[in-house]
């Protein structure tokens, strides 16, 4: 086995184990990156959500007077609006999702699934701010973020006490069924954001495999590089001494020592190598002068 097989052998094992090494750190990193660039998505568009709802409480509702209950405009509604506001996104993002699941809602459109109903049913038993999941859905993961949904203002009662307390319009339109019976501090739903995974997995993976294309690339020339050095500063000299070695053991010693250059431990062996020789050579010369006498 030559020297230069052993150190290839070598460098290859450790190259092996040094790119898989960073390929799973690196893997782990960019899905890891991936999901918090996801939550962030899910972060800010639902603060753009509850924005919509603000400006909706703030500056709709307003303009329609509080003593009217022949009238009932669903825009004046804070989900319905930011429900339309989702529903545009949509056009030109389809797997951006939103959703007020509530367990008793007005609208049966936004009563909760079963996933849902975990979630409200969460927020129910612990005073988390939100709470973050991921899922299984037909497109893909995805990864949800979600927020409870607590009667804090008592004017909301208005019209989710009692049906009695509620216009006649909404009634007329969602009927006195559902959305009642609400209470003051009552978690009674949970606002959802779902933002898709298989985007940024896919962004994460070409940035994965861009960096273990690159490091398998250094790799390689470093090694091409290395072969190259051990060639002219190993491989080569040694052999120049292997070949002069064996002419010496084999009686010729009469060759002309072997050219050192350099200051390195192989050029140190080629200098002790010309002794060697030299004083072999002149205590071969004693003895035959001696055999002679």
């Amino acid at each position: 086995m030559s020297l230069r097989f052993k150190f290839n052998l070598i460098l290859i094992l450790t190259g092996v184990i040094g790119i898989l090494i960073s390929a799973i750190i690196s893997f782990n990193l960019q899905r890891d990156n991936a999901r918090k660039e996801a939550l962030e998505t899910a972060a800010i568009l639902l603060e753009s959500v509850i924005a919509v709802r603000n400006y909706t409480v703030e500056e709709i509702r307003p303009l329609i007077s509080d003593s009217s209950k022949e009238i009932f405009l669903p825009q004046t509604v804070p989900a319905y609006a930011a429900a339309k506001y989702i529903a545009n996104l949509q056009k030109s993002h389809p797997d951006y999702h939103y959703k007020e699941a509530a367990l008793n809602p007005t609208n049966p459109n936004n009563r909760a699934s079963d996933w849902e109903t975990d979630i409200i049913n969460y927020f129910k038993t612990h005073d988390d701010l939100s709470f973050v999941g991921e899922r299984d859905t037909p497109t893909g993961r995805s990864l949800y973020l979600s927020k409870p949904i607590r009667i804090t203002n008592g004017k909301c009662l208005t019209c989710h006490s009692t049906p009695e307390a509620a216009p006649k319009a909404m009634l007329a339109k969602y009927g006195s069924a559902n959305g009642f019976g609400w209470k003051l501090n009552e978690v009674i739903g949970t606002q959802v954001v779902s933002v898709p995974l298989s985007f940024a997995h896919i962004r994460a993976d070409k940035e994965f495999l861009l960096f273990m294309g690159t490091i398998v690339g250094v790799f390689f020339t470093i090694g091409v590089m290395l072969n190259i050095l051990l060639n002219i500063f190993v491989i080569k000299p040694v052999t120049t001494m292997a070949v002069h070695v064996d002419k010496v053991s084999m009686g010729t010693l009469d060759l002309a020592p072997i050219e050192i250059k350099g200051k390195d431990e192989i050029s140190s062996l080629g200098r002790s190598f010309n002794r060697m020789q030299t004083s072999l050579d002149s205590a071969v010369k004693m003895l035959d002068e001696t055999l002679d006498d």
